[in-house]
């Protein structure tokens, strides 16, 4: 498997990049780019990945197509384009959003979210994006939410099918899917469910933690350092690691340089417990 996360310290050429990449220990990374930057500077960065031999994971989306304004609605879909076309330009495993959501949170909850009409439009919407591009070496995924589309394994699964599009692959996030009690207090096994309906699917994971907040009634499971939850990481990479030697594992949402550092410890330290190689 490869390991990546974000890179939180400014920097100003592919060389300064470059180099906090290698203090934190990633052999993935996501690509570090807005696709409107210049084409020459994409590939000097490109370049600089190439001849180290890093392999770029994802390139992030993050905008949302269900947006109740209109233009912010367009907006997100041109822009899911744009990324795409940024990932095919530079072979990344994965350009990676969410479904969207008619809520005027971008990500956030909304009663419709749970609708035949909203899961007809996410099929329909990422056909468009993916026949607009017709990507040949990366695939356009979305990342599983706990009140948006997909919301379980077998849902991504079944979103696979229905889109129908080869460059339509998943994107494992599996803390975003534990969103009960009951998928909590038996998390090793939904974590096995999730690798065995998606393994052939599977184009990026994030290697996320999570623990129960008892003092908060009647539920609020929050997204933690990775360690300090009940996520069990050999097991994560384990699964993770049989899927092939190129397999990006990402740590995301840190507050800082010096928490993806600790985090890049934590992961090489389960990693090496468990006999699974980072390449």
């Amino acid at each position: 498997m490869r390991f990546g996360g974000s890179v939180m310290l400014p920097y100003r050429s592919p060389k300064e990049w470059l180099a906090h990449v290698k203090e934190l220990q990633y052999s993935a990374v996501i690509f570090p780019l807005h696709w409107s930057a210049p084409k020459a500077l994409r590939q000097e960065y490109l370049s600089c990945i190439r001849d180290h031999d890093l392999l770029i994971g994802e390139v992030g989306v993050w905008k949302n197509l269900f947006s109740p304004d209109e233009n912010q609605r367009a907006a997100a879909f041109s822009e899911s384009i744009r990324c795409l076309e940024l990932a095919e330009e530079v072979g990344a495993n994965c350009c990676v959003n969410i479904s969207g959501t008619p809520s005027h949170v971008w990500d956030g909850y909304h009663p419709l979210n749970y609708s035949k009409e909203i899961y007809d439009r996410v099929v329909e919407t990422s056909q468009k994006i993916i026949d607009a591009v017709q990507p040949e070496k990366t695939a356009y995924t979305l990342e599983p939410m706990p009140w948006m589309c997909p919301r379980s394994p077998e849902e991504n699964l079944q979103l696979i099918r229905d889109v129908d599009r080869p460059a339509f692959r998943a994107h494992l996030d599996y803390c975003n899917m534990v969103s009960s009690m009951e998928r909590y207090a038996d998390v090793h096994r939904f974590i096995e469910t999730c690798f065995s309906l998606l393994a052939p699917h599977i184009r990026s994971i994030h290697a996320k933690d999570i623990l129960v907040d008892q003092h908060i009634l009647p539920l609020c499971i929050e997204e933690v350092a990775p360690g300090k939850g009940c996520i069990p990481f050999d097991l994560v990479l384990q699964l993770s690691h049989r899927l092939g030697p190129d397999t990006p594992v990402f740590v995301e949402h840190l507050p800082d340089h010096e928490s993806y550092l600790n985090a890049s410890r934590f992961i090489h330290k389960i990693a090496n417990e468990a006999n699974v190689p980072i390449k």
